[in-house]
């Protein structure tokens, strides 16, 4: 079985680009076609002859049209066996249906308005379509369905050489239909499932991209994305450069991540998905020039992430160094111009406004999941637990810290001062380590600095270390068993150190 020729059509969409020039096409190749609703009003203001569903089945729309294309009449077209079935279609009036061109309502469209309330969001399921494109697609053998507006050229450039669809075509047309209504049923599913805070989840991804490479040239990988969310590094807008690879991917997801987390001018530099310099200021230009002031050695080859619009005083500064990603919510004309110098630079508008609430990682087996790390701390959260109180400038300081402290991976030790990072000891498998690490990067800006530490303290040795330095000031959660011989040890070298209760590990 090969070639099926299209002689009649159904048409029923909720997203209509496209669909009058393909209704258009159909009529040149005196295809009948039967419509619904909108669809069928939009092609009567065309003048394009149609049958409405009504005079097929002999029923009126129901319901407030939730019934409408639910009868025998369309559904025997469609799932009818020619071979088998032909007899029995004759006695019951159906005419068989060779072409079903349906999409649904905008159900995720339509949950994306947090105002929306649950009577409203349930009207947006559709029930309808996914019936009669589920029908025609396990009935491809006769039927060639289409749900998306991309293959409307392919169903004409079929029609214009063949009259109809080719096996293959409607298979492949079919497998896409499969694929879909799963996805739109497991984003109805997720959607009651949060209603009611159930432990279940079904995950949809959709091919993003091919990726050169994993994390090492050995290595295959793959972009995947979540239908449902169309916001994230993989939806940002790439004016610039060669394809993100894995690593970039995840080292841009580091920085943005972490620059979303003020509202002044802020900028972030990522190094192996770790921030090795962050400063907000009064202007995006100081922002900066004050985060790669922090660690230059390190921000080469690393990421950029602004919160601001990226100016040409910025990007000719930027085209200075070498860089991977720049990421900022805008670019000027002028800024496009100077890196497009720099043909292998990597340019990605991304709004920092988007907000996703839950985080995973795939482990053998399985998937973890969690809130991401939401929490911000105010200056009534600190608990001065020493002697000596840190003044108002570092109280600032500390709460700058915090926020940058979250994106480190642990053990994480963060010294900052002036509301940018001077030093920073990530990812050690000792507390020890991470102090020494951070003092080192600090070196001779660590004056008149404080030190934030993502979890207690064990000991009191780390405090005799970091008194050596010019270190004021500590933010830390506490919780040890030995938080008085630290405190102890704080007071003794006139430091000052406050409590969070808070811990912000990152693993």
């Amino acid at each position: 079985m090969t070639t099926i020729p299209i002689k009649r059509a159904l048409l029923s969409v909720s997203d209509k680009a496209g669909i009058i020039e393909l209704a258009s096409k159909l009529i040149e190749f005196n295809v009948e076609i039967i419509s619904t609703g909108g669809t069928s009003k939009l092609l009567q203001q065309a003048n394009i002859p149609h049958r409405q569903i009504e005079e097929v089945t002999g029923m009126t729309e129901m319901l407030d049209g939730r019934v409408k294309t639910l009868h025998p009449k369309i559904h025997g077209g469609i799932l009818g066996r020619r071979d088998v079935h032909a007899k029995e279609a004759v006695v019951h009036h159906i005419d068989w249906i060779d072409l079903v061109v349906v999409n649904f309502y905008p159900f995720a469209d339509a949950i994306k308005n947090k105002k929306m309330d649950w009577d409203e969001a349930v009207e947006y399921i559709d029930i309808g379509g996914p019936t009669m494109v589920r029908a025609a697609a396990k009935n491809f053998a006769w039927v060639s369905v289409v749900i998306d507006s991309v293959d409307y050229a392919d169903v004409i450039h079929a029609l214009h050489h063949q009259q109809g669809l080719t096996f293959d075509a409607r298979k492949k047309l079919a497998q896409k239909v499969f694929a879909m209504t799963a996805a739109y049923d497991a984003m109805i599913n997720n959607y009651f499932l949060e209603q009611d805070d159930e432990q279940e989840i079904h995950l949809q991804l959709k091919k993003h991209s091919e990726l050169r490479y994993g994390e090492n040239p050995h290595q295959k990988a793959r972009a995947y994305q979540l239908p449902a969310i169309q916001s994230g590094i993989l939806a940002a807008q790439q004016h610039q450069g060669k394809p993100l690879s894995y690593n970039n991917i995840l080292d841009a997801e580091a920085a943005f991540t972490c620059v979303r987390e003020f509202t002044s001018p802020a900028c972030v530099i990522v190094k192996h998905a770790n921030p090795c310099g962050v400063a907000v200021a009064q202007h995006i230009e100081e922002a900066f020039e004050y985060a790669l002031s922090a660690d230059r050695v390190s921000a080469f080859g690393g990421i950029i992430a602004l919160n601001r619009s990226c100016t040409a005083t910025l990007a000719e500064i930027i085209a200075q160094i070498f860089v991977e990603v720049i990421i900022a919510p805008e670019f000027s004309q002028e800024a496009l111009a100077i890196f497009a110098a720099k043909p292998n630079l990597r340019v990605l508008q991304l709004s920092s406004e988007s907000k996703d609430d839950w985080e995973m990682k795939f482990i053998t087996g399985g998937v973890l999941m969690q809130e991401k790390d939401r929490q911000i701390i105010s200056a009534n959260d600190l608990q001065v637990v020493t002697v000596l109180s840190p003044d108002q400038h570092e109280v600032d300081t500390m709460l700058f810290s915090w926020r940058v402290l979250k994106h480190i991976k642990s053990n994480g030790i963060l010294i900052a001062k002036n509301n940018r990072t001077v030093g920073i000891g990530a990812g050690q498998v000792s507390r020890i380590d991470a102090v020494d690490l951070a003092v080192r990067k600090a070196a001779d800006n660590i004056a008149g600095s404080i030190l934030a530490s993502d979890a207690f303290f064990p000991f009191r040795d780390n405090i005799d270390r970091v008194a050596k330095t010019d270190i004021r000031a500590i933010i830390q959660p506490g919780g040890s068993v030995r938080d008085e011989e630290v405190i102890a040890a704080c007071n003794e070298h006139k430091i000052a150190m406050v409590f969070t209760g808070k811990r912000c590990f990152r693993h």
